[in-house]
Parts: C-alpha cells; sequence; structure tokens
C-alpha cells in the first residue's frame, strides 16, 4: 500500500481483529500489518469484549458468528467504549437481516467472507457517504447458494431432514450438496 493510503489511516492505528478461524485470523493479521495497522486478535466473544472494554481500538474487524456468541456482542461493547471506531463485520453467511442488524447496532460496513484485505482496508478506510468500490471477485451465484444451505443446516443444528425440508428440497439431494467442496 502506497504512503498516501498509510496517511489516511490516522494517528491511532490500533485495529482489533475477531475471528475464531485461527489460519484466517493470522493472515488478516499479517496483512493489515503490513498496512501500517497495529494489530491485535482475539479468538471469542469473551476475548474481543475484554479488550474492547480495557483497550477500545480506532478499528476494529469482528466475525458475526463465533464458537461462544456473537460477534455484535463486540461491536456493542466497542460502540460504547469508543463511539468514534471504525467496525467492520464479517460473515461467512451473508444475509440483509444480519446486515441491517450490525448496521444498526453500530457497524461502519458489513462484508461477506471470503473478504481479503485490501476489500476490508477499503472498508474501513471509506469516509463519510463514500462506498468502498465493489469487490473484484464477488461470490458466484452458486457460493451464494451454498453460503444459504450451509446457513440454514447450522441453523437447524446440523439436522439433514429439517435442514431439507425448510429448503424445500429432498433430502438425498441435501446430502450431496453437503458431501461436497464449497464453490469458487
Amino acid at each position: 500500500m502506497s504512503v498516501s493510503a498509510a496517511q489516511e489511516i490516522g494517528p491511532d492505528k490500533t485495529l482489533l481483529l475477531v475471528d475464531d478461524d485461527e489460519p484466517f485470523l493470522k493472515r488478516l493479521a499479517k496483512a493489515m500489518e503490513k498496512r501500517g495497522f497495529s494489530v491485535e486478535t482475539a479468538g471469542s466473544v469473551a476475548a474481543g469484549r475484554a479488550i474492547a472494554t480495557a483497550r477500545p481500538p480506532a478499528y476494529a474487524v469482528i466475525d458475526l458468528r463465533l464458537e461462544d456468541g456473537n460477534g455484535l456482542d463486540v461491536v456493542e461493547v466497542l460502540r460504547n467504549r469508543r463511539p468514534d471506531s471504525r467496525i467492520v463485520v464479517l460473515t461467512g453467511y451473508g444475509a440483509i437481516a444480519t446486515a441491517v442488524a450490525a448496521v444498526k447496532i453500530g457497524a461502519t460496513d458489513y462484508l461477506s467472507k471470503p473478504a481479503d484485505a485490501t476489500d476490508i482496508t477499503n472498508a474501513l478506510l471509506a469516509t463519510g457517504d463514500d462506498l468502498p468500490p465493489p469487490p473484484e471477485n464477488p461470490m458466484s451465484a452458486d457460493r451464494v447458494r451454498w453460503e444459504h444451505i450451509q446457513r440454514v443446516y447450522e441453523l437447524c443444528d446440523r439436522n439433514v431432514s429439517e435442514t431439507a425440508r425448510r429448503l424445500n428440497m429432498h433430502r438425498r439431494t441435501l446430502q450431496r450438496i453437503l458431501a461436497k467442496r464449497s464453490p469458487k
């Protein structure tokens, strides 16, 4: 990233990353450090809330669904402790309802995974009413379908029969879809 972009970060370069996907968290932390941020990471809602309370950062990237709860809890604590912080919520389950909830509770932007460091940086540094440019590699229709099926499957506590009923699809068809890798 160029020097001018690094100057846009501002004097307070603190960034909190909260995600329970450890390999992704480490890669993103390295990429954001290279872009000039001072990164602190957390792998759970509890750890994210503790950091947001003790040392509220200027920027935050928070995963919506974590093993121990909802990332919006961290957003809420951070918004209360530091109202000027810029927060981007990430999720593998892109849905309009959760995007609206994230923005209402105080998130600056909402990105669907897989989001790369450039997309995240653009979202964090977008000012005023400027929207960040659209992603260079948006999810394919097959990937969006797969993400939706995975979300419903998780909401049904991984019950194949109930998921198939809710999606109005044959159980065997659903089993074949779940057995495959995610499309790109």
